[in-house]
């Protein structure tokens, strides 16, 4: 989206209190935009579902709990694995229905750093604003690398499902060797969200019932085979063992890591509002949509993997990657899903004026 010509840059304080910034009654979406003081550049063609679907999968229930499983079972164990995820969910939809609200108000790709703009005090509204876009270009960029990491921890895992000898992986992966994983998946996935845009919706509709599925395979695999026995409902939902060396509470917090890394991706489809045709209402519905799917998604997968749960003390030692082995194509659906997302920031970001100089 670009700036309209006859317009000043980015100084919107005569617009905040614009009544067309505050309704959509009688104006089309980009009619609403160029009310905002921008032009228009992308088709809307994306339906509510598909929003609330590319945020699903940013979320990527199975691989976001199982790459970070190892902080609340050193955290708390089944109480910080189970009621700290209910805790984490329940805030995040009070987050995901209050930044709807601004969203329906401010539907722009700009997203929460175009709202910080909008809605803080004249006199700092610039030097807020320019915080908050760069801390989430720092964000975007942290959790895009981190995601991609995952996905090759996850891929050396499950090479190493097969052994050479008992306990014994087939693939060692040097150091470097996982790296080059690393930087190729980084590749992979910046060339399906650079070249081929327009299947993105198809692969994120495509990518949800594959992230369902594979919970469902890992929830009837581990309860059908369970090589350790099965834990019993007291065990899961009260049994409380901090193994940090931290003060109890303390070590239960820093537990709440791992839901907060899941659901992380909450805010990141405001960037999403100009490719939908009614973005004041299809997204804010997506933001609390995919929260409540997100909480049901993460219980079905974690309920179960605390029933078999073994030893804590040995479910340490190993990785958080080995223990929890994942299909790896929704993995490679979440990597190309962040990605594309992050873009979809930056390009807003960039166009709203943020980097790199933070000229407003």
């Amino acid at each position: 989206m670009m700036k309209k010509d006859t317009d000043s840059p980015i100084d919107m304080r005569h617009r905040a209190s614009s009544p067309t910034c505050r309704s959509t009654d009688g104006h089309t979406a980009d009619e609403i935009l160029e009310d905002l003081g921008y032009k228009p550049e992308l088709l809307r063609d994306r339906s509510t579902l598909q929003v609330a679907f590319m945020a699903f999968v940013l979320a990527s229930v199975p691989y976001g709990l199982a790459t970070s499983l190892n902080w609340p079972v050193v955290g708390g164990g089944p109480v910080n694995i189970i009621w700290g995820w209910v805790l984490v969910s329940l805030i995040v939809m009070c987050v995901a229905a209050s930044l709807g609200e601004i969203t329906s108000v401010y539907p722009t790709a700009g997203g929460v750093y175009y709202q910080t703009f909008m809605l803080s005090h004249p006199s700092w509204r610039r030097v807020v604003s320019w915080i908050c876009g760069w801390l989430y270009v720092v964000g975007n960029i942290s959790i895009t690398l981190s995601v991609n990491f995952g996905t090759t921890q996850f891929l050396v895992s499950c090479i190493n499902v097969f052994e050479s000898e008992p306990g014994v992986g087939i693939f060692a992966g040097k150091p470097y060797q996982v790296f080059l994983i690393f930087v190729g998946i980084t590749i992979l996935t910046n060339a399906i969200s650079a070249l081929g845009n327009k299947w993105l919706p198809l692969l994120d509709t495509a990518a949800i019932f594959w992230t369902f599925a594979g919970v469902l395979a890992i929830i009837i695999t581990i309860l059908v085979l369970a090589k350790n026995g099965r834990n019993d409902a007291k065990y899961v939902f009260t049994h409380f063992e901090t193994s940090s060396g931290w003060p109890d509470g303390w070590s239960f917090c820093v537990g709440l890591l791992h839901a907060g890394y899941a659901t992380s991706s909450t805010g990141m489809i405001t960037s999403m509002c100009e490719e939908v045709r009614q973005p004041s209402i299809q997204v804010p519905k997506a933001m609390v949509a995919t929260a409540v799917i997100n909480t049901v998604a993460g219980l079905l997968f974690l309920i179960p993997l605390v029933f078999v749960m073994p030893d804590i003390q040995w479910l340490i030692s190993v990785s958080a990657a080995a223990a929890v082995s994942v299909n790896y194509a929704p993995v490679v659906f979440v990597a190309a899903g962040i990605i594309s997302g992050a873009w979809y920031w930056f390009w807003g970001y960039e166009n709203y004026t943020g980097p790199p100089t933070g000229r407003q």
